[in-house]
């Protein structure tokens, strides 16, 4: 939330008020959050989340009964992503989906896992192009985000490679991981395994 790169206030900017609500919290209950309970039992709703249960949104519209009129995205670090869509139950009662796109990040201004992550705002132009059936929404989403970072890159930030690409290039600058699973992620990272 405090940090300066993240990309959801564009995506707030960028879209109308009513079309976007950006919730900030790490714990969300029925309790607490009666509002989102009701749309996460919606059966229009999706949640956009990678794993193994997760379906490709554009195979998963195609066969879906009810076709989705809301679609979740969890922002933050990797890490605090997978925390918290672990520890919301309300998060596992829409469907869950996942993007199969071939696409880089474009946000070089930020160091992603592997190259194939995308940031948030990324994430939801690529979706909401899928279910509106118009890629001009991923263009026109995109453009805030690319002028950014060329606006950093003119004023002295530096392009960052993901960590997959410094990794497989032997240009990682930090020292390998003594602690045993983090070691493994970074050999996974080094042999494009999907974590």
């Amino acid at each position: 939330e405090n940090k300066v790169l993240r990309t959801v206030p564009l995506l707030a900017a960028c879209l109308p008020k009513d079309k976007c609500k950006v919730k900030i919290g790490r714990r969300f209950s029925e309790e607490r959050d009666p509002e989102l309970s009701t749309v996460c039992r919606k059966s229009g709703t999706l949640i956009l989340y990678p794993g193994a249960d997760a379906a490709n949104l554009e195979e998963f519209i195609l066969d879906s009964p009810v076709y989705p009129s809301t679609i979740i995205i969890i922002d933050g670090t990797w890490s605090q992503a997978k925390d918290i869509f672990y520890k919301n139950s309300l998060f596992r009662l829409p469907k869950q989906v996942q993007l199969k796109t071939s696409i880089s990040s474009q946000y070089v201004i930020r160091m992603q896992p592997t190259n194939r992550c995308l940031s948030t705002l990324e994430c939801a132009a690529v979706a909401l192009s899928i279910l509106e059936k118009n890629s001009y929404i991923q263009e026109t989403l995109l453009r805030p985000l690319r002028a950014l970072c060329s606006f950093q890159l003119q004023h002295g930030a530096q392009i960052r490679l993901s960590k997959e690409h410094l990794l497989k290039n032997g240009l990682y600058p930090k020292p390998m991981p003594k602690n045993k699973r983090k070691l493994r992620k970074m050999e996974l990272l080094m042999n494009s395994v999907k974590i």
